[in-house]
């Protein structure tokens, strides 16, 4: 005498088979989310910390324009925080990077404009359009000698894998660097 199924009992089988997958598959996925944010919150840690929440960035600003008039050169604004990876990366990049980092000595004045929950910065933010509401961190300003605001570029264009794009940061400090 042999075992007889039935399809309901087949189909149960099933169903528990697939519950098990897909309870497997979510704690995968949680193993691997988990892995992913120690990584990222050890790179984090590594990486130099630009931001400054205390500091009056308005007022500093206003010193880099006086300072950009004198030395004919405009202002790289990389607005974001110590909290942001992505922030902390480009700002690694760029400063671990000859290419880049000549591009900017040579006609930038570079400032890490603050945005954290310790300071938000409204006002500064404000007068520049609050660009991080629209692309997010780290977001750049340029202004030109004169302090007026001649551009706005989201980072994520910049982006390649887990990291940037020469080219395409070469391609962005170049088209915005003073002219003649």
């Amino acid at each position: 005498m042999g075992f007889a199924c039935s399809q309901k009992t087949d189909d149960l089988q099933a169903k528990k088979i697939e519950t098990d997958k897909s309870l497997m598959v979510e704690a995968d996925s949680a193993a691997i989310a988990e892995a992913k944010k120690k990584a990222a919150a050890e790179e984090k840690a590594k990486l130099p910390k630009p931001y400054n929440d205390k500091e009056n960035a308005e007022a500093k600003i206003a010193e880099l324009v006086k300072i950009a008039k004198k030395e004919n050169k405009n202002i790289m604004l990389q607005a974001g925080g110590n909290w942001c990876i992505w922030c902390l990366r480009f700002n690694n990049y760029v400063q671990t990077t000859p290419e880049l980092k000549e591009i900017i000595d040579q006609n930038y004045l570079y400032y890490h404009l603050n945005y954290s929950p310790e300071n938000k910065n409204v006002k500064v933010f404000a007068k520049y359009g609050n660009p991080g509401e629209k692309f997010g961190y780290p977001v750049f300003i340029v202004l030109d000698k004169d302090g007026k605001q001649i551009h706005t570029q989201d980072s994520a264009v910049l982006e390649e894998g887990k990291g940037y794009s020469l080219e395409k940061v070469k391609e962005f400090f170049n088209a915005w660097k003073p002219k003649g």
